[in-house]
């Protein structure tokens, strides 16, 4: 399946879904300018066709493990933040 054929076939079907699930949803949608419809459907395109590559899973596994932390500097980040 090509990336083509992901953008142009469309299928109507519909989804029972919690009511703030819905309400978070259309706000979302709503702040990035996008219909309900395009923004539930490019969750859904990276949630099941972008998976992260080797290098991603790697620094995901090691944040989650807090191995090599340093202690975060509120004042460094915010001098950092100033000098922009």
């Amino acid at each position: 399946m090509n990336a083509t054929t992901l953008t142009t076939e469309k299928t109507t079907t519909s989804f029972r879904l919690n009511s703030d699930l819905l309400k978070k949803l259309r706000s979302l949608a709503k702040r990035n300018n996008r219909s309900l419809n395009n923004y539930v459907e490019t969750i859904l395109f990276d949630a099941a066709y972008f998976e992260p590559n080797e290098e991603t899973i790697e620094a995901i596994e090691e944040a989650r493990s807090g191995k090599k932390m340093d202690r975060f500097d509120m004042a460094e980040l915010d001098s950092m933040i100033s000098k922009l």
